[in-house]
């Protein structure tokens, strides 16, 4: 049959795996796709010594390959926003398929792309965009499709769970972790993204939009970063039977949805918190299926370009089904704006439990007030743990609440750090149960 011909923008490291990887198993792929995967140009700004592109045609000029007539899918490796949303944009104009590994790019700007993509009949697919090698959004779009999620949870940023794994097993502190991290490739010189939650947000953002079949709403995901976590936190909430994670969180309810990346305690026997340094997890309710967990490598330049050329496999095999007949780029047919589903709820609207930790004056009565100012606001106490005096006349309280509702705790937090015996700004941790029995 006649091949697929692929443009890839891009050889860094997702790029040059994949091309090694489309390069390495062609047989095996063209196999799969019932014709040959060929690359027929790359874009690159240098040389990727790890590639042969001998016989390859090579640009520096990523459009290029977006108005070359000769290629059916361009595959955008670039990463960030405006550029690889023009470069998308452009190929699709010109009828051309898109594979991405730009979580950014889907969350951001996906509910434009796939519109344009639909009104060209064209495929965009993004499977590597979420959690690198595992293949979770084909699990949710396909294999769970009978199920009406109702939540789903996962550890998808590998530098936050890095840190928080080395920050539990070696007591070691927030700052000395990162920059081990940084050291090892597995942070950025600047780690903003991963450590505020906002790279875990945009996945968050895709998979929840495939979960539910709403728009993808990126702009109202709550996200909180891990820089605030102590050893002491981590330490008590091990004492209480939790593990602290860096979680994405979304959940159906009967008000509507929740989109939300904090760090959050877990019941140590979940499965979530046994999942350790680098590697992503997700664990996914449906009615039908129950529990289900996706496990695996979130990153790097071979298990990511696993799910690229997944992608691909799937362009080559639908690339002459008619359109209506394909898997919709979000699971759900008919998708269209945010006043005909359920909203995605404002954090104050969240209900949860909390981890508290203050540090309060030792002196009687104290205990007293704090717990008749969380009392007064509804939120009724589980476990409290006060320790020694230290730092001169501080003693550290820990408490641990039942579920009450962001909004309410938020008040309390305002009037706790408003005692004149409280000093200084309250830790407080969500804490899920993530039930795999529900």
């Amino acid at each position: 049959m006649k091949p697929v011909r692929v443009g890839i923008c891009g050889l860094g490291t997702v790029g040059g795996g994949t091309f090694n990887v489309l390069t390495r198993n062609a047989d095996d792929i063209a196999r799969r796709a019932g014709r040959p995967i060929v690359i027929e140009q790359v874009a690159m700004r240098r040389d990727n010594p790890d590639c042969d592109t001998t016989g390859v045609k090579t640009t520096n000029d990523v459009f290029e390959v977006a108005h070359n007539p000769d290629i059916d899918v361009l595959v955008e490796l670039i990463g960030g926003y405006d550029v690889a949303r023009e470069l998308v944009l452009t190929a699709i104009e010109n009828g051309k398929h898109v594979v991405t590994a730009n979580k950014a790019l889907i969350a951001v700007h996906g509910n434009e792309i796939f519109h344009a993509a639909h009104e060209k009949g064209v495929i965009v697919a993004f499977e590597a965009a979420v959690a690198g090698g595992i293949p979770v959004i084909k699990s949710l779009r396909e294999g769970l499709g009978a199920n009406r999620i109702q939540w789903l949870a996962g550890i998808i940023n590998g530098t936050g769970n890095y840190i928080l794994t080395h920050m539990r097993d070696e007591g070691r502190a927030f700052e000395d972790v990162l920059a081990e991290a940084q050291a090892l490739g597995y942070a950025e010189a600047d780690p903003t993204f991963d450590i505020e939650g906002i790279d875990a947000a945009h996945k968050l953002t895709i998979l929840a939009s495939i979960a539910y079949g709403v728009p993808l709403q990126f702009e109202k995901a709550y996200t909180e970063g891990i820089s605030r976590i102590t050893s002491e936190d981590i330490e008590q909430a091990d004492n209480l039977g939790y593990t602290i994670k860096h979680l994405g969180i979304s959940k159906r309810t009967d008000a509507g949805f929740e989109l939300r990346v904090h760090p959050t305690l877990i019941p140590k026997e979940r499965l979530l918190a046994n999942v350790h340094g680098v590697k992503n997890a997700i664990a996914v309710m449906g009615d039908a299926v129950g529990p289900t967990l996706y496990y695996g490598a979130g990153a790097g330049a071979e298990p990511t370009a696993s799910a690229v050329v997944a992608d691909l496999l799937d362009v080559a095999r639908d690339i002459t089904t008619a359109h209506r007949y394909r898997v919709p780029y979000l699971a759900f047919s008919g998708i269209t704006d945010v006043e005909n589903n359920l909203p995605m709820l404002p954090m104050e609207d969240i209900v949860t439990a909390y981890y508290l930790r203050l540090l309060a004056v030792d002196r009687p009565g104290v205990l007293a007030r704090v717990a008749t100012i969380l009392s007064e606001q509804g939120i009724s106490i589980e476990a409290i743990i006060q320790k020694e005096a230290t730092e001169g006349e501080l003693v550290p309280i820990i408490l641990l609440t039942h579920r009450t509702r962001e909004k309410n705790m938020n008040d309390a937090i305002r009037q706790l750090e408003s005692l004149a015996d409280v000093a200084g700004p309250l830790t407080r941790i969500r804490v899920e149960s993530l039930d795999e029995q529900e």
